[in-house]
Order: structure tokens, then C-alpha cells, then sequence
């Protein structure tokens, strides 16, 4: 819902700090794959009850995920493969992390659960619909050029980031933070749902 919005915010100084990093040779996978062991690095951290260094790992995270397309961009080296991993890296850190709050408050296991159950609604129905609109030769620059068509909902990445960083400051917060947001990406699948079946539909 506020990715639109975020992206208008950040893009510009991202994109600076991009065709720096493309000038020293880094490219847009390594920082992708970087990114990602850093991020999965929150995991121990969160089990340990270490919530700021896990934060820390998650804002690491998030940055080289903000950075990655950038650089692509910048180096000319815009590709399926980048697209690819970089989806697949955002959908494990996202449960990764809730994994990690389990092993940090295992009598909130529960909790945990519905909240990666909610996020395979989101992430299912996000793909879904990508597919078929590459099939269809559909695409959206609405949230910047991305190697995938972006289907938006009530709970996008900017959303998702807020809840991980608020989980690492309030701790305490995490079962009620899990039911609700959980909730709120049912409501972003049921969207998507209704979107591809107005979409795809054979009238």
C-alpha cells in the first residue's frame, strides 16, 4: 500500500548511492546474495533475544535489497536471474525472521505459524499473478522498473519492513504485531484473488 509512496522517498538517494557501487565494480547478484546471508544472520541473533543486533542485520538486509535493482540498472546487467533471486531472497528473510521470533518466544509458536502461513497467501499470490501477466505480456512501472510484474495490496514490502523493525524495538508486541498483520495479508491475498480473476477471466 505505501510502496508507491516509499519508493518516490528513497529511489533518488538509492539510485546515487547505486552508480557509486556500480563505479567500483559490485554487482547487482553478489549484493543480492550478500544481502541475504546478512539478513539470515537476524535468525541466531532474534533466538538469542538480540533484538538490536538483529536489527541491525535487518536494516543491512533491506538496504542491499533496496540497492540491488539500482545497480542492475546502473551497470546494464538488468536480468531474469536478478529478478529470480531477488525474490526469492525477500520471501525466505521475511519468514526467516518470524522463524527467528518463534525461537525467541516459543509459547507464541502460534502466533509464528499464522503469520508465515499468511505470508505463503501473499507471496503464492503475488507470483501467481506475475506469471500469468508475463504470459499475457503485461507489466507496471507504478513502483519502478522491476523484472516482475508488481501486484500491490494492503501489505506490500514497505509494510513488511515497518513490522520487522517495530518486532525488534517491542519485542513484547510480537503476538498481537503476528495475528494482526496476519490478518491483514489475508486481506491483501483475497485482493490479489480478486484482481486476477478480473484480470484472467475468459470473458
Amino acid at each position: 500500500m505505501l510502496d508507491v509512496v516509499a519508493r518516490r522517498l528513497i529511489d533518488p538517494p538509492l539510485n546515487a548511492a547505486a552508480r557509486q557501487l556500480a563505479r567500483s565494480g559490485v554487482g547487482p547478484n553478489a549484493l543480492t546474495l550478500c544481502g541475504f546471508l546478512v539478513g539470515l544472520a537476524a535468525v541466531p541473533l532474534l533466538a538469542a533475544e538480540a533484538y538490536l543486533a538483529a536489527l541491525g542485520c535487518i536494516l543491512l538486509n533491506r538496504l542491499a535489497d533496496g540497492l540491488d535493482g539500482p545497480v542492475a540498472r546502473a551497470t546494464g546487467h538488468v536480468s531474469d536471474l536478478g529478478g529470480f533471486l531477488d525474490i526469492v531472497c525477500d520471501f525466505v528473510f521475511y519468514s526467516a525472521v518470524i522463524f527467528g521470533m518463534a525461537l525467541a518466544q516459543p509459547e507464541h509458536a502460534l502466533a509464528a505459524a499464522f503469520l508465515i502461513f499468511s505470508f505463503v497467501g501473499t507471496g503464492s499470490s503475488f507470483l501467481a499473478y506475475a506469471i500469468v501477466a508475463a504470459k499475457r505480456g503485461l507489466s507496471t512501472s507504478l513502483r519502478g522498473r522491476k523484472s516482475l510484474y508488481y501486484l500491490g495490496g494492503l501489505t506490500e514490502g514497505t509494510e513488511t519492513f515497518a513490522l520487522l523493525v517495530i518486532l525488534c524495538v517491542f519485542p513484547q508486541w510480537f503476538p498481537w504485531l503476528a495475528w494482526g498483520f496476519g490478518i491483514a495479508c489475508w486481506l491483501t491475498t483475497a485482493g490479489r484473488v480478486l484482481a486476477g480473476w478480473r484480470s484472467f477471466r475468459d470473458l
